[in-house]
């Protein structure tokens, strides 16, 4: 894109533009990479990776300590990255080593390349995301970090709007999720929750057999945390020729570990649930995604 020697790879570059648009940020994007790596005294160590939002270089610092060098445009969704990051400092998570607040650049300690999607024993897979959960949530919640009773109370404002576009069912569906989350708009909670630990969003560590990297740090209640766990790896629960059982078995393991009353534990899920069909909605889907109504269905008669 540039005559850096930092090349972005174009698979990056596209979905990106699918994301944000074909804005500057991408177009300074090598030049960006370069500064970092000089201010911080960095090598390049390996072939650039990414996700869907953020490009990561394999990097050695200066004592030969090896580390990844995270870019990705500062938005609502990755500001409270480093917040939450540098409050965990490495329990249960990936450490933070430098960050740049003005650019969102970010060093951080550098893990495997094996995911815990990569574990085929479902019940181990949760019991992993469980105990990660469990000590991400012990951590008090840093300040400017956003919080969940903000989000849970304009997800309710936007409900009616949202059931005008669907069917009956499924506007029945939703409104029924955002009446429990007005009974639970009281009470959002205060832990530091992670918002996003799913099974690809755990690698493994050297320090420690597995760590959690990608947060979007918010306050608010641990079951608002659980949905990824759950919706991730659908086809292995499918699979099991008894979807409804698999999808309990794995919330019983997420609650039981974290200790979470359930009918509270069902209520913030639902709650993301109404999250992600909203979304949807916001997007242009015609129909919600069955995923989240089976999810749904599922929970409802083990809550409020």
């Amino acid at each position: 894109m540039t005559d850096s020697a930092v090349v972005v790879p174009e698979s990056y570059a596209a979905t990106h533009r699918e994301i944000f648009g074909d804005g500057r940020w991408l177009t300074d994007l090598p030049a960006l990479a370069e500064r970092q790596l000089a201010a911080w005294d960095l090598r390049p160590d390996g072939a650039p990776q990414h996700g869907m939002v953020a490009l990561v270089l394999p990097v050695l610092r200066a004592d030969g300590t090896r580390a990844v060098l995270k870019l990705q445009p500062v938005t609502p969704d990755t500001a409270g990255e480093p917040l939450g990051l540098r409050a965990w400092d490495g329990r249960g998570a990936v450490r933070l080593l430098a960050h740049d607040p003005d650019s969102g650049s970010m060093l951080l300690e550098r893990l495997g390349q094996t995911a815990l999607s990569s574990v085929d024993d479902d019940d181990a897979a949760v019991g992993v995301l469980a105990g990660l959960l469990q000590r991400l949530h012990a951590t008090p919640a840093p300040p400017g970090v956003r919080d969940l009773g903000a989000i849970a109370a304009a997800m309710v404002r936007d409900t009616p709007r949202a059931c005008a576009q669907l069917t009956d069912e499924e506007g029945r569906l939703l409104r029924r999720c955002a009446d429990i989350v007005t009974d639970l708009l009281d009470e959002p909670g205060d832990r530091l929750l992670h918002w996003d630990l799913h099974y690809d969003n755990v690698l493994a560590g050297a320090r420690e057999p597995w760590l959690a990297i990608d947060p979007q740090p918010l306050i608010g209640d641990p079951g608002f945390d659980l949905l990824p766990a759950l919706d991730n790896r659908w086809e292995q629960m499918v699979a099991t020729g008894d979807l409804p059982a698999a999808l309990r078995r794995r919330f019983a393991i997420l609650t039981e570990v974290l200790g979470l009353d359930r009918r509270r534990a069902v209520g913030w899920s639902l709650a993301r649930v109404l999250q992600n069909c909203l979304w949807d909605v916001e997007d242009g889907h015609p129909r919600l995604n069955p995923v989240q109504t089976t999810i749904a269905d599922t929970l409802l008669p083990l809550g409020p």
